[in-house]
């Protein structure tokens, strides 16, 4: 059995090891539904999907963006600790995910970019005495990158790319009112943890131009392992159970991504797009939690999988300073039935977008861009048995959407 400090890190470790995929990291991208986001190249925010995109780019240039998430999602019908629950609302909170990048093209051949992205967020928040607090109350991770990458036409029809990623991650998890502990009389103890690190990665890209209306693009991101280092602390002291304050760290990967993409201008006025993604998210094996003065506090199995996100797209030129765009795609949820937990009570998900892109000047374009993922219904299901023990038992049905709002402006200097 796992002790109270043992229960309370484990608890809260699940929303840091699983994290969550952010592809908004373009407001024109979210209008096809990230789909050719990867060959697209249409402006410097496509250089987080591939770096080598940037030679598009022409002069200097800088791309800002900023994505509202709004979370409709809601718990219903929840039992733990002998309680009933029959609702849990706005279980997924408000995020802003910032993304600028910077790109030059230093001769005809060599370009260079610097991008500010927030490739890996969540935010789940419920009341601090729900029927399930035991199991996590809040959840809020978010990451950084900050990428250097350069591009290089190696032939009239082949760009290489690649780029150094530095990412820094911070998590803030906390658990609420924990009962029934077992053995431990012990009630009303709530557990907050706070930990960050910064680590490297890389991002490699290719892209292939056909012809000036046909191109592809490749990419792969590696993962990046991070020790993350910080505190847990609880409202009250026991020394007696192991519940006490002190420093911890967890070692915690965010997963590598390969990308696939394809994008063609049917005539002037239409184009089509398409992108296939594969994350590896079957690297959180496990997560093993360390207190510096309590040894190791938990061992947990994620036993999440490898994941494909498909997405096509089209848009449609108005006219010369106006193009509408249209997609959607189908994203795929690393969790099984058997390990999805209310910190992350993820599901597969339908895309479905829409934008715009507007040129206000010679220098100057706008671009907005809007999604609305419809989630599918699913249910936690936790027996209390293994590390759930201290937990308790927990069941819950969760059903919702999201609704994203991006917006960008684009400049050349």
């Amino acid at each position: 059995m796992l002790t109270a400090m043992g229960y309370a890190v484990c608890a809260a470790s699940t929303a840091q090891a699983a994290g969550f995929l952010l592809r908004e990291q373009s407001a024109a991208g979210m209008g096809n539904a990230f789909a050719g986001a990867t060959a697209g190249a249409e402006d410097g925010s496509y250089s987080f999907y591939n770096p080598a995109g940037i030679i598009r780019q022409a002069g200097t240039q800088a791309s800002v963006n900023a994505t509202a998430i709004i979370g409709d999602a809601k718990g219903y019908n929840a039992t733990g600790n002998g309680k009933y629950q029959r609702q849990m609302d706005h279980v997924v909170d408000k995020k802003v995910l910032p993304s600028v990048a910077l790109t030059h093209a230093l001769n005809s051949r060599t370009s260079f970019g610097l991008s500010l992205s927030a490739p890996f967020g969540l935010v789940t928040d419920y009341s601090p005495t729900w029927v399930g607090a035991n199991h996590g109350t809040l959840s809020d991770l978010t990451t950084y990158n900050l990428t250097p990458m350069l591009a290089y036409r190696a032939t009239c029809n082949l760009t290489l790319g690649a780029g150094l990623v530095v990412q820094y991650i911070d998590a803030n998890l906390k658990s609420g009112t924990m009962q029934n502990m077992g053995a431990l009389p012990y009630n009303d103890i709530v557990a907050n943890m706070k930990g960050d690190d910064t680590s490297l990665g890389y991002i490699v890209g290719a892209l292939y131009e056909f012809s000036p209306r046909t191109r592809v693009g490749v990419s792969y991101r590696s993962e990046v392992k991070h020790k993350l280092k910080g505190e847990v602390s609880f409202n009250r002291n026991i020394p007696q159970a192991g519940i006490v304050n002190q420093d911890i760290d967890a070692s915690v990967k965010t997963p590598a991504l390969l990308t696939f993409g394809a994008y063609h201008d049917i005539t002037r006025k239409w184009s089509v797009m398409a992108e296939a993604q594969k994350t590896y998210w079957s690297s959180f094996d496990n997560l093993v939690i360390n207190g510096h003065k309590s040894g190791v506090l938990s061992y947990t199995e994620e036993n999440w999988k490898d994941v494909w996100f498909f997405s096509l797209g089209t848009s449609y030129r108005v006219s010369d300073d106006l193009k509408l765009r249209f997609g959607v795609a189908y994203d795929v949820t690393p969790v099984s039935d058997a390990y999805r937990t209310p910190r992350i009570p993820d599901s597969d998900r339908t895309w479905f977008t829409t934008g715009a892109e507007y040129k206000l000047t010679d220098n100057m374009t706008l671009n907005a861009g809007y999604a609305y993922i419809r989630a599918k219904k699913n249910r936690v299901n936790l027996n209390g048995t293994g590390y759930d023990q201290t937990r308790g038992p927990l069941t819950a049905q969760y059903k919702g959407n999201i609704h994203l709002f991006a917006a960008g402006i684009n400049y050349r200097f």
